[in-house]
C-alpha cells in the first residue's frame, strides 16, 4: 500500500468519527473505520470512494470497542490489509444524563465500558502494531471541555472524560521511548447526533450555550493534530474560557451546569 500513513478511527459511523474518516481520506491517508453499525460504515465507504482526486482507501471493520478481542481483530485486519498502522483516533463514546443515584445502572455501565474500556482496548490493540514498524505513531484521544468540570446530572460522562485526560498524560510518558505521541483533543459542543443518542433522561442538555460547531471543523482539526503533534488542542476561545472557569470558579460553573442539565 506504499508509504501512505494509515489511521484507525473508532466510532466512525457518525458524528466526529464519520467526518474525521472523510477528512483523513480526503487528505490522502488510508483509513480503517470501526463501529457497530455496518450500514453506516457502508455509507461512509461509498462517500470515500466517491471523493475526487488521489484520496485514501477505506477499510470498514464492524466491531464494538467494549470488546478487547474485537479491537485486536480490527488491528489485525488493518495490518493484513495495509501492512502498517500509524495513527489511532480514539473517538467512540456515548453520553448520559440524569441524577447519579437515580440513573439506570445499565446506562452508566454502557457509558463506562464505552468511554473508558473502549479507549483502553483501542490503545492496547493499536500500540503493538505501531511498534512493529519502528516508525513510531500517534494516539489522538477525543476528550471534552467537561473533563474538569463539576457536572451535576452529567457527572458520569464528565468523569469518563477526566479518565481520558489522566490516561493521556500517563501514556504520553510511557510511550516516549516508542516515539508514539499522544494528543488530547478538548472538544466543546458539536452539531451531531450525540445529544439525541445520549443515554438516560431525554431532552437537550443545553439551551443554545455554548454555541455548537460543525463536526467538519473538529475533523479538520484532528487531521491537523496528526501532523503538529501538540499535547493538547482546544479549538475555540469559548471552550478555553469554559476550561478556565472550571479551574478558577468551579462552584460557579457547576451551578450553571446544574441549571442546564437538570
Amino acid at each position: 500500500m506504499g508509504d501512505r500513513p494509515v489511521v484507525l478511527i473508532t466510532g466512525a459511523s457518525s458524528g466526529i468519527g464519520y467526518a474525521t474518516a472523510l477528512a483523513f481520506a480526503r487528505h490522502g491517508t488510508h483509513v480503517v473505520g470501526t463501529a457497530r453499525r455496518a450500514e453506516r460504515l457502508a455509507k461512509l465507504q461509498q462517500e470515500i470512494s466517491a471523493l475526487p482526486g488521489d484520496h485514501g482507501e477505506f477499510l470498514a471493520v464492524v466491531a464494538d470497542v467494549r470488546d478487547a478481542d474485537a479491537m485486536k481483530e480490527v488491528v489485525r485486519r488493518a495490518m493484513e490489509h495495509f501492512g502498517r498502522l500509524d495513527i489511532l483516533v480514539a473517538n467512540a463514546g456515548v453520553g448520559q444524563r440524569g441524577a447519579l443515584v437515580d440513573s439506570d445502572w445499565q446506562d452508566i455501565e454502557t457509558l463506562l465500558r464505552t468511554n473508558i474500556d473502549g479507549v483502553l482496548h483501542s490503545v492496547s490493540a493499536a500500540v503493538p502494531a505501531m511498534r512493529q514498524g519502528n516508525r513510531g505513531g500517534h494516539i489522538i484521544l477525543v476528550s471534552s471541555v467537561v473533563y474538569n468540570i463539576i457536572a451535576p446530572y452529567t457527572a458520569v460522562y464528565a468523569a469518563s472524560k477526566a479518565f481520558v485526560h489522566s490516561i493521556g498524560r500517563s501514556l504520553r510518558l510511557e510511550l516516549t521511548a516508542d516515539h508514539i505521541h499522544v494528543t488530547e483533543m478538548i472538544i466543546g459542543r458539536t452539531r451531531s447526533e450525540f445529544n439525541e443518542k445520549r443515554l438516560g433522561r431525554p431532552g437537550r442538555s443545553t439551551k443554545g450555550f455554548p454555541p455548537s460547531m460543525p463536526v467538519e471543523r473538529v475533523a479538520e482539526a484532528i487531521v491537523k493534530a496528526a501532523r503538529s503533534r501538540k499535547k493538547r488542542i482546544t479549538l475555540r476561545w469559548i471552550d478555553r474560557l469554559i476550561l478556565l472557569g472550571n479551574r478558577i470558579a468551579p462552584e460557579l460553573v457547576g451551578r450553571k451546569a446544574m441549571k442546564q442539565y437538570k
